[in-house]
């Protein structure tokens, strides 16, 4: 596998992910750990809540979108050196036993005159579920390496 510098990504580039299960002992592991609300952390506490059951919590589903991100090593050998997300969106609530998967568009390139080693790819993350449905949407931003002189493609 190759190093990606920010020369060679393009605006417009898609990916899929592989599909992940998420199962309750997660979600509630994951809530009892980071966001102790009962309707992510007690099943039957959670029949009484908002949302009629058991939910992950959107923290969560924001770490199985980086986890599923990382695995699937989209700039190579470069790693992903987040810097930052833009507007996080919790769009549907993710129960038991769903199988969800990440979408990716490179929607921006972003050079840093004040930093000529380095630029952004920003790209749009969309967590969907098994029906295809759009449960979380953010657009991350990744520092990515420009080619250094010399290094030719």
């Amino acid at each position: 596998m190759t190093r990606r510098y920010l020369e060679d990504l393009k605006v417009g580039e898609k990916w899929t992910s592989e599909k992940m299960t998420v199962h309750a002992e997660d979600i509630i592991d994951f809530g009892c750990k980071f966001d102790p609300q009962p309707f992510h952390t007690d099943m039957e506490a959670a029949k009484a809540g908002p949302f009629g059951g058991l939910i992950a919590s959107g923290w969560h589903l924001a770490a199985v979108a980086m986890k599923l991100c990382v695995r699937a090593r989209l700039f190579g050998e470069t790693p992903i050196v987040g810097v930052g997300a833009d507007e996080l969106r919790w769009l549907l609530p993710v129960r038991p036993g769903d199988v969800v998967y990440v979408e990716r568009e490179l929607v921006e390139i972003i050079t840093l005159p004040d930093k000529p080693k380095r630029g952004v790819a920003k790209g749009r993350i969309d967590l969907r579920n098994q029906r295809d449905e759009l449960v979380m949407r953010l657009y991350g931003l990744t520092s990515i390496p420009r080619r250094p002189a010399g290094d030719l493609k």
